[in-house]
C-alpha cells in the first residue's frame, strides 16, 4: 500500500488533539478517532480495541465494521490476530488474514470482505491497554511506513486514554479509570493485612502533551535533556571508582545505553512524524519494554531495567515531575512500586503499613527485608502501579496475596473486621508471652525468632523469644553499594549481642547467591541460580570473604558465647572445610592477642535432601543442626518456591515429606545433637505441632507467629498428635493435613 509522509501523519495528530479538546463523552471521541484514521490512511476500516480486563478485549468503536458489533465483540487475550497483537505487544501486518494462523472469524461485525490487515498494540510502558486496527479490500501488505505511523499515533492513543479522554460514565466502556474499586490478585510475600493509603515509590510521568506543534522546538528540548542525562551518567560513573570494579561495569555499560545514537535517532524521528519529545521518549520505552520481556537471553532482559531507568529520567528531566514532588506521605503509608532495592526499603523504616510490588519474588531483598520489618508484602501485583495514584486507599492481604485499591465500603468493613480480629489475637497472644510454650502432655518446646536487621531485636524481648534461631548475616551486605569492612561487621554483631541480653543468637554465615545477589558483586549468568553458586559455596571459593565474617564474629563475641551456623551444607566435606576455616581464624585472632569468645558452638544448615543420608560423623561434629524449610521443601519437591503454579501444589504435611523430617529428627537424636526447624512454615500453628509432635524442640520464626504457636502447642497432646501422624504413616495416607487439623478441631 501506498506510504505516508510525515506531514500526513502531523495532520492526523492535530485532529486527534482537536478531538480530544471537543466536547462529548468517550465514545464521541472513540467514534471520531477511528473516522479520522480511517481517512487519513486511505483504509475502509478502523477499529479500537479495549481490554474489559486483564483478559478480555472489547471492540469499542469502528469505522468501516458493522455498527452493532460495539461492545459486543470480545476476544481473550492471545485470540485471534487481535489477541495475538495484545498478547505479544508486536504489529501484525498481513494481505490475507483469514490464512494467518490463530485467524478467528467474528461474523457480527462483517470484516469479512477486508482481507488486508494491520494491528498495533496500544501500550504505554509495558501497560498493555488495547489494539488499533485498520483492515482494507486490496489484498496487499502495509508499507513499513504506515507501520510506522500507525505505531505513532496508537502511542497518542494511549497517553489519551491515561487522561482519561475516554471515559464515559453513561456508558459501559472499559476505560482506564483511576477511581473505581479493583482487587488485583498478587502472590503473598510475608503475612499480614493493612489498611491504609497509597505512596507510590516513583510516581509515574504524566505526559499532557502527547502532541508536538513544532518539530525543531520539540527535537532541541530533547536533545537539551539527553545531554543533561548524559553528564548525570558520567558524574554516576566516577563516583562508582570508590565500589569497586564489578559495580564501574555495571555504570560502563548502562552510560553506553545513555550514548546510543540509534536510540537518539528513533525519538528524533517519532518527534519528525508528531510526537512532542516526552511522548518519543515514551513510545520507544514501550517497544522496548515489548520485545525485551520475551527476550530469551538473561543479558537482555537484564538491559530491560537500564533502559526502563534512563527512559524515566529522561522523561523527569523533559516534564519536571522529579520524585520530589511536593506530596506529602499519607498516614498509614503503604508502599506501592514496580520494584525496590533492600537499601531503599530500608530508607522508609518501620514508617510503611505494607508494600505492594509489581515485580519480584518471595526470596527477593525487598521479602527479606519486608519480613524483618514486619509488615505485609505482596509481589506480582500486575498493573499496580498504574491503576494506583497517591493517597489511594487501599488494603492489602498479604495472606492471601490479595490488593483491594480504591476498595468499596463493604470491601472496607469486612477487612476492618479480620484486622480488629487480628489485633485482639495478638493481645491474648502478649499474655502469654512469660509462659513456656508447653504442651498438655509436658513436651516443652523452644520458640526462637528470626532476624537480620538491628531494628529485628526490639522484637526479642517483646515476642517471648528464647533467642534469635537465624540471623541473616547477608543483609548488612545486601543493603550497602560496597563491601562492608571487618571492623563495620564486628560492632554491628557485638551490638546485636548486646541488645540478645544473653540469649543465643545463631549466627548464620553469608547466605548470597541464588536471588540474594550483592549489587557490587559480578553477577553470575547461571541457568538454575537456587541449585548453583551460593552460600557456603561462595565462601569456600571465595574464602577472604568467609574468613573477613568469621574474624569480625569472634571479635564480637569478646567473652560471649558464639553460635555460628554454615548455610546450605550438602556434603560433609563442605562442614569440615568451613569448621577448619573457623577454627583457623579463631588460632590467629587468639595468636592477635584478642579477647576470645567464652564458648562457640559450630552448627550446620540442612537445606537439601542429600543430608539426611550425610555419614554419621557429620552429625557428631556439629554442635547444632537447623533445618532450612524453605529450601528443603522446594529440593525435596523439585517445585522451585519462586513459582506459583508448582510451589503451592505440594504440602509440608505431605507423607513423605513428614517421613524425610523424622528421619532427620532420628538421626540428630542418636548422636545428641539439637535440633531445630527454621522457615515459614516453622511459624504457622498447624505445621509447627506437627513438627513439634514429631520430636522437634526448636522452632525458629517470625516474632509475630510466636504467641499463635505457643498459643496452639500449650492446647494440644503432643503424643497423641504424634499417634495420629503415626497412624496416618502407616495407613499410606499421602497427605496429613486432613487428619491432623480434624483431630485439632476435635481438641
Amino acid at each position: 500500500m501506498a506510504g505516508r509522509n510525515d506531514s500526513d501523519s502531523r495532520k492526523l495528530l492535530k485532529r486527534l488533539r482537536e478531538t480530544l479538546a471537543a466536547p462529548g463523552g468517550g465514545q464521541d471521541r472513540l467514534d471520531n478517532i477511528t473516522h479520522h484514521i480511517a481517512d487519513s490512511m486511505g483504509t475502509e476500516v478502523c477499529s479500537i480495541y479495549l481490554f474489559r480486563d486483564a483478559q478480555t478485549l472489547e471492540l469499542c468503536a469502528t469505522e468501516g465494521l458493522k455498527a452493532e458489533a460495539v461492545h459486543k465483540t470480545r476476544l481473550r487475550l492471545g485470540e485471534g490476530l487481535v489477541g495475538r497483537v495484545a498478547r505479544h505487544g508486536r504489529p501484525i501486518n498481513t494481505a490475507n488474514a483469514p490464512a494467518e494462523p490463530g485467524f478467528r472469524y467474528m461474523a457480527e461485525t462483517g470484516e469479512e470482505i477486508f482481507p488486508s490487515f494491520l494491528g498495533v498494540p496500544i501500550q504505554r510502558v509495558g501497560e498493555k491497554l488495547g489494539v488499533l486496527v485498520v483492515q482494507s479490500r486490496e489484498a496487499a501488505l502495509f508499507t513499513d511506513d504506515d507501520i510506522y505511523g500507525l505505531e505513532v499515533v496508537a502511542m497518542v492513543l494511549a497517553e489519551m486514554a491515561e487522561l482519561g479522554a475516554f471515559l464515559d460514565q453513561q456508558s459501559d466502556n472499559p476505560q482506564m479509570q483511576h477511581r473505581f474499586a479493583i482487587a488485583i490478585r498478587g502472590t503473598s510475600g510475608q503475612e499480614g493485612a493493612a489498611e491504609g493509603r497509597v505512596w507510590l515509590h516513583e510516581p509515574r510521568v504524566v505526559i499532557t502533551n502527547p502532541i508536538g506543534d513544532d518539530p525543531q522546538k520539540e527535537r532541541a528540548r530533547l536533545l537539551e535533556s539527553v545531554a543533561m542525562l548524559r553528564s548525570n551518567v558520567d558524574t554516576m560513573l566516577a563516583a562508582s571508582d570508590a565500589a569497586g570494579k564489578e559495580y564501574t561495569e555495571v555504570m560502563e555499560a548502562y552510560r553506553m545505553f545513555a550514548h546510543s545514537r540509534s536510540w537518539l535517532r528513533r525519538m528524533e524521528e517519532d518527534i519528525d512524524l508528531g510526537l512532542s519529545a516526552e511522548a518519543a521518549v515514551e513510545k520507544e520505552q514501550s517497544l522496548a519494554r515489548a520485545r525485551l520481556e520475551s527476550a530469551a537471553d538473561p543479558y537482555l532482559r537484564d538491559r530491560l531495567h537500564d533502559l526502563d531507568d534512563l527512559s524515566n529520567r529522561l522523561l523527569r528531566i523533559l516534564t519536571g515531575q522529579g520524585r520530589d514532588t511536593g506530596a506529602e506521605m499519607p498516614e498509614n503509608p503503604i508502599l506501592v512500586a514496580r520494584n525496590i532495592g533492600p537499601a531503599e526499603l530500608l530508607d522508609y523504616g518501620r514508617k510503611l503499613k505494607g508494600v505492594v510490588l509489581e515485580e519480584g519474588s518471595v526470596g527477593s531483598h525487598a521479602a527479606i527485608v519486608a519480613r524483618s520489618l514486619a509488615i505485609p508484602l505482596v509481589i506480582n501485583a500486575n498493573r499496580i502501579t498504574s491503576e494506583a495514584l497517591n493517597g489511594d486507599p487501599i488494603l492489602i492481604d498479604g495472606d492471601m496475596g490479595v490488593v483491594h485499591l480504591r476498595p468499596e465500603d463493604t470491601i472496607a468493613a469486612a477487612f476492618r473486621d479480620k484486622i480488629a480480629m487480628q489485633a485482639e489475637a495478638q493481645k491474648r497472644y502478649a499474655g502469654l508471652r512469660d509462659l513456656p510454650a508447653e504442651s498438655l502432655c509436658g513436651a516443652q518446646v523452644q520458640l526462637y525468632m528470626n532476624a537480620g536487621l538491628m531494628a529485628d531485636l526490639p522484637s526479642l524481648q517483646s515476642s517471648g523469644a528464647e533467642g534469635v534461631g537465624l540471623f541473616r548475616t547477608e543483609l548488612q551486605f545486601l543493603t550497602r553499594t560496597h563491601f562492608p569492612r571487618r571492623s563495620e561487621l564486628a560492632t554491628l554483631y557485638s551490638h546485636v549481642l548486646d541488645s540478645a541480653l544473653g540469649r543465643p543468637v545463631m549466627f548464620r554465615t553469608l547466605d548470597i547467591g541464588s536471588d540474594k545477589v550483592l549489587p557490587y558483586m559480578k553477577p553470575q549468568d547461571e541457568p538454575n541460580p537456587a541449585m548453583g553458586w551460593r552460600a557456603i559455596r561462595v565462601g569456600l571459593d571465595k574464602r577472604g570473604v568467609l574468613q573477613m565474617q568469621l574474624q569480625a564474629l569472634i571479635r564480637a563475641a569478646a567473652g560471649r558465647p558464639l553460635y555460628v551456623m554454615f548455610p546450605f551444607i550438602a556434603e560433609m566435606q563442605e562442614f569440615e572445610e568451613a569448621h577448619r576455616m573457623l577454627m583457623e581464624a579463631v588460632a590467629r585472632e587468639r595468636r592477635l592477642g584478642h579477647p576470645m569468645p567464652s564458648d562457640i558452638r559450630v552448627g550446620a544448615m540442612i537445606e537439601t535432601p542429600s543430608m539426611a543420608y550425610a555419614p554419621k560423623k557429620f552429625f557428631e561434629m556439629c554442635d547444632f543442626i537447623s533445618i532450612g524449610g524453605n529450601d528443603l521443601k522446594q529440593f525435596f519437591f523439585a517445585a522451585d518456591r519462586e513459582n506459583e503454579r508448582v510451589r503451592r501444589r505440594y504440602d509440608t504435611l505431605s507423607g513423605s515429606y513428614l517421613t524425610l523430617l523424622d528421619l532427620i529428627r532420628k538421626r540428630c537424636d542418636e548422636a545428641h545433637v539439637p535440633l531445630s526447624f527454621c522457615g515459614e512454615d516453622a511459624g504457622r500453628p498447624i505445621e509447627a505441632v506437627t513438627f513439634a509432635a514429631l520430636g522437634f524442640r526448636r522452632l525458629s520464626m517470625r516474632p509475630a507467629s510466636i504467641g499463635p504457636v505457643k498459643h496452639l502447642i500449650r492446647r494440644v497432646n503432643l503424643t497423641d498428635l504424634r499417634e495420629v501422624i503415626d497412624e496416618g504413616l502407616a495407613q499410606g495416607v499421602s497427605n496429613l493435613r486432613r487428619p491432623i487439623t480434624d483431630w485439632l478441631a476435635r481438641q
